[in-house]
């Protein structure tokens, strides 16, 4: 047999290969959140970590809300009590270091580390379907733009936070 015996065939098995690929996705879109959740609480996660940085609660409270209204189905609820699901906790620790000196022995790239412990909870159920701490971490150029890069490292490690507590609710959906 040659190709072009087999060529229709190939031709034929390529063509359903991706016609049934087109019908499988992939997302957090609310597919598979439990039925009757449908709303969920965050609330400003109180900053206990002394880190200088006034808006650390509201930078966190808006990467909560982004994750989980924006890739979920979930709807904001502005009352604990009224919502189907809760996510909950305090920023704990904020850390700014050196991470590389440069050859005048100063630092050149400093470190953000930010640890967040938080819970996450249906409203039916008695007991949080996880309570744990959460870390985030980026570098910035401390020889450029220090606050600024301090500020984007920062979001970027809240921004790491959100993203780990929001696949760690999803991965029991």
């Amino acid at each position: 047999m040659t190709f072009s015996n087999h060529a229709p065939k190939l031709l034929l098995l390529l063509l359903a290969t991706f016609l049934m690929a087109g019908c499988i996705r992939y997302s957090f879109t609310g597919a598979s959140i439990p039925a009757g959740v449908n709303t969920i609480y965050i609330p400003f996660f109180p900053d206990q970590s002394q880190s200088g940085l006034g808006d650390l609660s509201d930078r966190l409270n808006r990467a909560l809300i982004n994750r989980f209204v924006n890739q979920s189905r979930l709807s904001l609820n502005s009352e604990k009590e009224d919502a189907d699901a809760f996510v909950e906790g305090a920023i704990q620790n904020y850390i700014n270091r050196p991470f590389s000196i440069g050859g005048d022995q100063q630092a050149n790239i400093n470190e953000i580390q930010i640890t967040v412990n938080a819970s996450f909870q249906y409203a039916t159920a008695e007991e949080p379907m996880w309570t744990k701490s959460f870390t985030g971490s980026a570098t910035y150029n401390v020889l450029e733009n220090p606050v600024d890069g301090e500020l984007e490292a920062a979001e970027d490690a809240l921004q790491q936070i959100s993203t780990n507590m929001f696949n760690d609710a999803v991965s029991n959906w």
